[in-house]
């Protein structure tokens, strides 16, 4: 695993001392729920409740980041009603954090392994978000090499 979660906490200090309002940095993260929550998550989301490609033969050893499962995922209506709800609430969440002082958010999407449904969702919030509000964006996917 990194081990750059450390400096995290110090850089939260930053802002207190910057002239001018510092840009927020959020980071959305794909994991497997079966190797543990990330420790820096500020919100989890659970993505388990869409079908799981892990069970479909040529979809299996692929991931979240090849085209056929991406499409597979985001063929349920779920996938993107949940995606709107999630970005809608990010809309309200991030700015009210900001108002409070909190400058870094973590956004955890998991699922069973990290490697299919948490993938694709990680990498199409990323896309929605890519394109609008004043922040830093960063995308990582926690668990998509494990091999198990």
């Amino acid at each position: 695993g990194s081990d750059w979660s450390s400096d995290v906490c110090s850089s939260d200090l930053l802002p207190m001392y910057a002239p001018f309002p510092p840009r927020v940095m959020i980071t959305i993260m794909s994991f497997g729920f079966k190797n543990g929550i990330p420790l820096d998550a500020d919100l989890v989301f659970d993505v388990r409740f869409l079908p799981n490609p892990f069970y479909i033969d040529e979809l299996k050893k692929k991931t979240g980041n090849d085209k056929e499962v991406y499409d597979y995922v985001m063929s349920f209506a779920e996938a993107g009603l949940f995606l709107d709800k999630l970005t809608d609430m990010l809309a309200f969440l991030i700015p009210n954090y900001v108002k409070e002082g909190k400058y870094r958010l973590v956004i955890g999407i998991g699922c069973t392994g990290g490697k299919h449904r948490s993938v694709t969702l990680a990498n199409a919030l990323y896309k929605r978000m890519k394109d609008h509000g004043n922040y830093g964006l960063t995308l990582v996917h926690k668990d998509v090499d494990r091999l198990k």
